[in-house]
């Protein structure tokens, strides 16, 4: 029995390959394995925000947040996509149990960031993760269930905070020693050229993908997902695999499908 930890970013929610992801799923937890599922919901909190008329702000590809963009990710990401993605588990015969109160955060100073610039960028209402409640995922798993977190945080003073859904899979990765960790994106993996599907990477060790970064490889909403992963890497975690889908089989084949990162 192993811990498996799946990030589904939040174009993958709503999308039509979510039922097969939901069926490989089911697969992992019918043959023994404990799963925890991480979501994000950036396309949706972006397209709420501009309805609302709140034009985002995204540095490096990271999410500027204020009170209203925290009020944004607080009706998607905690409400509508956990309660969908919730919807399609269960349609695939699992029983999940959708989690906002897991994750103990901090706000985060202000911080230089790749793709950001030379100074440091006040994300304002964005958290670190400080730790998990892993016995309250423990005994979720006890009773048969799959925990599903949404990428919020709060802190003792009742403070609520938005948190990049991959650093959360990566620390929660490294919290429960999971292998793998895998990141569900629109993307197949990390490509050459990012018009071209054929171009992915099937291996890609830490070294490799900070020289990706540096020479323009990655960029956009890549870079703080190879970040957070080379992190969780060298806190030891043995393997993270980037998929658009077949989640059973990059679990089970390392290289088959997407990317494989190593330390």
């Amino acid at each position: 029995m192993r811990d498996i930890v799946v990030k589904l970013g939040g174009e993958v929610v709503g999308d039509p390959r979510l039922a097969g992801i939901a069926a490989d799923l089911a697969s992992l937890v019918g043959g023994g394995d404990r799963v925890v599922i991480v979501h994000g919901g950036g396309p949706q909190a972006t397209a709420l925000s501009r309805r609302l008329g709140i034009e985002p702000r995204i540095v490096g590809g990271r999410r500027v947040t204020d009170e209203p963009t925290l009020g944004v990710m607080k009706m998607v990401v905690a409400g509508e996509l956990n309660v969908d993605l919730c919807a399609a588990l269960r349609a695939a015969g699992l029983r999940p149990l959708g989690m906002h109160g897991a994750i103990r955060a901090r706000r985060r100073p202000p911080t230089v960031v790749s793709g950001g610039g030379p100074e440091p960028i006040d994300f304002g209402l964005v958290g670190d993760v400080v730790d998990f409640d892993l016995e309250l995922l423990a005994v979720a798993h006890r009773a048969g269930r799959v925990p599903v977190l949404a990428c919020l945080g709060c802190d003792e003073h009742g403070g609520v905070f938005n948190i990049n859904a991959d650093i959360v899979a990566a620390q929660l990765a490294v919290a429960l020693a999971a292998d793998p960790l895998v990141l569900v994106t629109s993307t197949g993996g990390v490509l050459r050229d990012v018009r071209d599907p054929s171009s992915r990477i099937p291996s890609l060790t830490a070294a490799e993908g900070r020289r990706a970064i540096a020479d323009g490889t990655v960029a956009g909403g890549m870079i703080p997902k190879l970040e957070e992963s080379f992190a969780a890497l060298a806190s030891g975690v043995r393997r993270i695999v980037i998929v658009d889908r077949d989640v059973a089989r990059a679990v089970r084949e390392p290289g088959e499908v997407g990317t494989t990162l190593y330390g």
